[in-house]
């Protein structure tokens, strides 16, 4: 591999202005290709390293899932030092990322208008609820906003219970899903610049993004029909759902291609195979038993996990899912690995989220180009917090 990069993104190097799990989760995609991400923080620690509940190393289990493989920077923009020190580190960089309130960075002189002035080629990206302009534009927005008024939540709980009440997805995918596609959208831009030398702004909302993983909305256009009066109107053919076993564990099946609804008449020994005879047969049977059974008969179906045994499964081992880091406070843990397998360059987590400021003195003096004297007087200042 001699001349060959190593990682995808090693020659980029991204600021990354963004707190909780929208920004975050982008740039740490960013950062598990190699590029060199750069977290700013103030001295005194972000909304999302010192929020409430249980810590582990002074930071929340979300806050070490979604800083992994970043380095850390704390500045006090309130000072004019930390602001320059900042705008230099832009100078010197590929990519801005924040997902402040609409406006808030136009306020601070941060906006696009005034970093392209600094850095012509900056890929600039505003990640928010409802985007850059707009009607609800000033709207405070969370993923689960994002998820209700994309129709996510009424349409889970339609899945249940048409009659009943929404059910709220889990695990904020309403951050996640568009920080993947924040992701998506930098690399294209970065692509544009080595084919033209210009940066560009990035304008990335929640909404807009869960809107755009709703297949029921394209269905509502076509037939008027909502995604459950659509399903009551036009059954799909082949028999699915969740059943309980024996054991009280619970499968999935999903016996809907002609093929495995084929397989699951022979393997039930009936005509025409119904839920509820799905039902009957899981009922009798453990549950990993009849997964066994069904995966020997080619009939598609799955276990339900709970965590802990998710992060035991043989076959995630093997895909090594799952990693040992050590932290500098939090000590030795399993984390989550980056799932892309990339033949060339590979994609990995090696470092745990950074604690607050673990990276000033080397980014000031490896990148800025100051002395470690100079980073003391910051330090003593307060613009900068001791790591």
């Amino acid at each position: 591999m001699n001349g060959m990069m190593r990682k995808p993104l090693e020659d980029i190097r991204v600021v990354d202005m963004t707190h909780v799990w929208f920004g975050p989760w982008a740039t740490m995609m960013m950062a598990d290709m190699g590029a060199e991400v750069i977290r700013i923080e103030p001295p005194w620690g972000a909304i999302d390293r010192i929020s409430e509940g249980m810590l582990y190393g002074r930071a929340p289990y979300t806050f070490h899932h979604l800083n992994q493989n970043k380095k850390d920077l704390t500045l006090n923009l309130k000072s004019p030092e930390g602001m320059r020190l900042l705008k230099e580190l832009i100078k010197k960089s590929d990519v801005v990322v924040q997902n402040m309130s609409t406006g808030t960075m136009e306020k601070l002189g941060l906006g696009y208008e005034d970093l392209k002035k600094l850095n012509p080629g900056i890929i600039y990206a505003a990640l928010s609820g409802f985007g850059q302009y707009g009607p609800y534009k000033n709207r405070n927005c969370y993923a689960v906003f994002a998820e209700a008024m994309s129709g996510h939540t009424r349409m889970t709980g339609d899945g249940v219970d048409p009659q009943g009440p929404p059910i709220e997805m889990a695990m904020a995918l309403g951050d996640t899903l568009p920080g993947s596609l924040a992701a998506m959208a930098i690399l294209g831009a970065l692509r544009y610049r080595d084919k033209t030398g210009l940066g560009q702004m990035i304008d990335v909302a929640q909404l807009d993004c869960m809107i755009a993983v709703n297949p029921g909305i394209t269905g509502y256009f076509l037939s008027g029909l909502t995604n459950w009066e659509m399903r009551k109107k036009f059954p799909t053919g082949g028999v699915g759902g969740i059943f309980k076993a024996k054991d009280g564990g619970w499968v999935r099946v999903g016996a809907w291609s002609p093929s495995a609804l084929e397989n699951l008449k022979k393997f039930l020994g009936v005509e025409e195979p119904t839920k509820e005879d799905c039902e009957k047969y899981i009922a009798s049977k453990n549950r990993d038993e009849v997964v066994e059974e069904f995966v020997a008969a080619d009939l598609p179906s799955s276990p339900i996990y709970q965590i802990d045994e998710t992060v035991t499964d043989k076959h995630l081992a093997a895909r090594n899912m799952f990693i040992e880091v050590d932290h500098p406070l939090a000590g030795k843990y399993k984390t989550v690995n980056n799932p892309i397998k990339f033949s060339l360059t590979p994609v990995e987590r090696k470092t745990p989220a950074p604690t607050l400021g673990q990276h000033s003195r080397e980014i000031l003096t490896s990148i800025l180009g100051l002395s470690d004297a100079q980073v003391d007087e910051l330090i003593n200042a307060g613009v900068v917090a001791p790591a």
